[in-house]
């Protein structure tokens, strides 16, 4: 199991029904099943070869059916909704896609690729209520949001653009983010190429993410 499955599964709730959609090898589904943490688990993935990978790992308990494959977009063919859905693994822009198609699930893990901000603004926009919203590590760096599909929640610009926690209670993963993009864009401003609109745009990223990093790095 890497780091990054780790973390998610760790966030994971003990719930009667889970959804893994975009399930991949099925890791977390397992982990699921195996720690007792749900009764019937739900793996579904639009692709037949992919949803093949963890209907292997899960074969066993296919067989006993406490896991019901679907190939299928998101959460369509689901017979119910699951009481937690997790969806990693994905741009921002797929999830809302999926999320947008069925009912929201009571209680939801998110590890979006990209996009992670409007994925926020999105859940805002549903009524949704955001528990935990971080970045975390493994040779590459994540955001992982947990929330519940009700209650709403109140988000600033500043926290829709990098996370609510990242910003209250930073972490060295996520300053160490934030240099390593800092260095990317300057770098980007020494081509000389870089159009003049393009070129403010990225001076203005970057002075966000000076101001942001020289606020919070003394919280460390």
């Amino acid at each position: 199991m890497t780091e990054r499955i780790r973390i998610i599964c760790s966030h994971l709730p003990v719930v009667r029904t889970f959804a893994d959609v975009g399930c991949d090898h099925g890791y977390c589904t397992r982990f699921m099943l195996e720690e007792g943490r749900c009764e019937r688990a739900y793996i579904s993935d639009i692709s037949r070869e992919s949803l093949g990978k963890a209907e292997l790992l899960l074969r066993e308990h296919i067989l006993a059916g406490r896991c019901i494959p679907v190939c299928a977009d998101g959460m369509t063919a689901f017979p119910e909704t699951p009481d937690c859905v997790l969806i990693a693994g994905m741009g921002g822009e797929e999830i809302i896609h999926i999320l947008s198609e069925a009912d929201m699930p009571p209680s939801f893990v998110l590890q979006p690729m990209r996009n992670t901000d409007k994925v926020r603004a999105y859940l805002l926009s549903r009524g949704c209520r955001i528990l935990k919203d971080f970045t975390f590590s493994d040779g590459k760096y994540y955001d992982l949001i947990v929330g519940e599909g009700a209650g709403g929640d109140e988000y600033t610009d500043w926290e829709i653009a990098y996370g609510r926690d990242n910003l209250r209670t930073p972490s060295p993963e996520f300053v160490q983010k934030l240099r390593k993009e800092q260095r990317e864009l300057r770098k980007l401003l020494e081509d000389a190429a870089l159009s003049r609109e393009s070129r403010e745009e990225v001076r203005g990223r970057l002075y966000r993410l000076e101001a942001i990093t020289d606020a919070i790095e003394g919280d460390l």
